[in-house]
């Protein structure tokens, strides 16, 4: 029986702002002998006579486009050119994903952010990057705190003016902004000026925005202020809110199901853990799931999900979670069994209550599958005539277990 053919290797070169002259020896041989080389127009621009190869151009939308061009093309010597580095938010990932790492080949340029970092003296560790192409802007909120370094890749030559308007917008309005344009190449050009003062006509596409922030200092733990968040009343107070996160204790990359959202403030905080943290948040409310979506803009995450419907019906079809949280709704026939019937062995399961209604389902629960228990009180201090008491906040009963389908349910003492 005969070996498989191994299927080709993709070649995927970096090119930057100084085209043909800039690439690398090897990087120009895999050119010249491709059969067919993708990319943008404007990639595809750059390439000489010489290299005779077919030349196809990305459409619009990419993403989607990737497997059916590359199967178009099955068989032939591929390139696919990149902007700089093609693994830094570039289309390297997206054809990792489809064909393996295996079958590909990159040769790398040095990227937008390793320019800006060598002309703005910036070490590039201790360098935020955000990346606005291919999503909404309020994502820059997230990295925003006072006296941080921030580059951001642009989308277009509108970016630069986009991120001046929310800097000012959110109280970054003094930070120094400088647009790097063409960077490497002949045409190379930095704008300086300040947020709320920018008055720049958009320049060059191939930009990328340095911002060096000056407003408020951001927190970076769970527990925002209150009046950080719209609400109408239905909002996870401070101190709960803090001791609730970490229960569900988020992890890179993790989901979680935020029932009953009313604000999302479960939700929004879970994202900010970490970048690659995700988030469905499901209200019944079509107002206050407007007002979740809302509250995830203005705090910098608007990469979360909002379904609107009743729990449990509306779990139906999401991904599966690694954690959930239920906030709103615990005696709704089915929703806590709902809950933990989705989850995978050793996802997390955190309920809230302030009724006693909902806190002997919860003490049911811890019957049968342990976990922890608890009451959380807090009282803040008050003016009381001219002296200062406690004012009790209502207790808040919370059970938080980790799933584990080898534990069989506790026996009925």
């Amino acid at each position: 029986m005969a070996a498989a053919v191994p299927a080709p290797v993709i070649t995927v070169v970096g090119v930057g702002a100084d085209g043909w002259e800039g690439l690398a020896p090897a990087a120009r041989e895999a050119l010249l002998a491709a059969e067919a080389v993708i990319g943008a127009p404007r990639q595809l621009a750059l390439l000489p006579a010489e290299a005779a190869a077919a030349r196809v151009a990305w459409p619009s939308p990419l993403l989607p486009a990737v497997p059916g061009l590359l199967a178009e093309h099955a068989g032939r010597r591929i390139c696919v050119l990149a902007s700089g580095d093609p693994m830094f938010f570039g289309i390297g990932r997206a054809l990792a994903d489809t064909v393996g790492p295996d079958r590909l080949r990159v040769l790398p340029h040095p990227s937008s952010v390793s320019y800006a970092c060598a002309r703005l003296g910036w070490p590039a560790e201790d360098t935020e990057v955000v990346s606005l192409v291919g999503r909404p802007l309020d994502t820059l909120t997230a990295a925003l705190s006072d006296g941080r370094r921030l580059l951001v890749l642009s989308a277009d030559a509108a970016t630069p003016g986009q991120v001046a308007a929310l800097l000012t917008a959110r109280g970054y309005g003094a930070g120094r902004m400088r647009v790097l344009e063409q960077l490497g190449g002949a045409r190379e050009r930095i704008t300086d000026g300040v947020a709320e003062s920018w008055r720049h006509p958009p320049g060059d596409a191939l930009n990328i925005v340095a911002v060096e922030c000056a407003g408020p200092r951001a927190q970076l733990v769970p527990g925002l202020p209150d009046d950080a968040y719209a609400h109408d009343g239905q909002l996870t107070k401070r101190h709960v809110r803090a001791a609730t996160l970490a229960a569900l204790a988020p992890a890179p990359g993790e989901l979680l199901w935020d029932v009953g959202g009313g604000s999302g403030s479960i939700a929004i905080e879970w994202l900010r853990a970490h970048r690659s943290c995700r988030a469905v948040c499901v209200e019944r409310d079509p107002v206050r799931a407007g007002r979740i979506a809302g509250n995830a803009a203005a705090l910098g995450v608007p990469r979360l999900h909002v379904a609107t419907g009743p729990a449990p019906a509306a779990l139906a079809g999401l991904p599966a979670p690694d954690a959930v949280f239920v906030g709103g709704g615990l005696t709704a026939p089915g929703l806590l069994q709902a809950c933990w019937d989705a989850l995978p062995p050793g996802g997390r399961l955190v309920a809230n209550t302030v009724t006693l209604e909902s806190e002997a389902l919860l003490t049911e629960w811890y019957r049968r599958h342990g976990g922890d228990l608890v009451r959380l009180a807090v009282a803040h201090a008050v003016p009381v005539g001219g002296f200062t008491g406690w004012r009790q906040a209502m207790p808040v009963t919370q059970w938080s277990a980790v799933k584990d389908t080898r534990t069989v349910e506790r026996e009925t003492p």
